[in-house]
């Protein structure tokens, strides 16, 4: 039988997962993304990534954890002692914070990567890849980049997307 998690009534605690969905929040309407194509990127329903963005501790850390990777963000852990977490204050390593990883966008425009674009020949100009795919299509073709040419822009999205879908290369 199922048993009801018993939620810490804890200011603090609260508010730090308060700010921690705040900056979730921002962090997808900066990167102009609606919240069903942010949740199905990261592989959960609309409804809880609402509840992410709302501040529920009751929703699992797996869940938060895909939404952080998924606006490029990632979230650390380092001790504190009571009292040593100052309001509003991101430590290394937490969303927002000096560790933040390279972002991955939740549709790539394959006219926007030449590289991606000529190894992907057969599909149209306007179309877009959902990440996976397009790392897909990256490892699948590797032999025929021309990783001397290039883009760093296209370099950080191939490094960013290895570093999502946990490839040990990157470029």
């Amino acid at each position: 039988m199922p048993t009801t998690m018993k939620v810490l009534d804890d200011a603090a605690l609260q508010q730090r997962v308060a700010e921690l969905a705040r900056r979730v929040r921002q962090r997808r309407k900066v990167l102009g993304v609606t919240v069903v194509a942010a949740a199905e990127a990261a592989g959960m329903a609309r409804i809880t990534w609402h509840r992410i963005e709302k501040g529920e501790v009751s929703v699992t850390i797996g869940a938060w954890f895909n939404a952080l990777a998924v606006l490029g963000l990632r979230f650390g852990l380092g001790e504190t002692t009571v009292g040593e977490a100052r309001e509003g204050e991101a430590g290394e390593g937490e969303a927002g914070g000096r560790d933040e990883v390279a972002c991955v966008p939740v549709e790539i425009r394959v006219q926007d990567f030449p590289q991606l674009q000529a190894l992907a020949w057969q599909v149209a100009g306007g179309v877009t890849l959902r990440p996976r795919e397009a790392l897909d299509i990256y490892q699948r073709h590797r032999r025929h980049i021309d990783w001397t040419s290039m883009s760093p822009g296209e370099r950080r999205l191939v490094n960013a997307l290895m570093q999502l879908f946990g490839e040990p290369r990157s470029v």
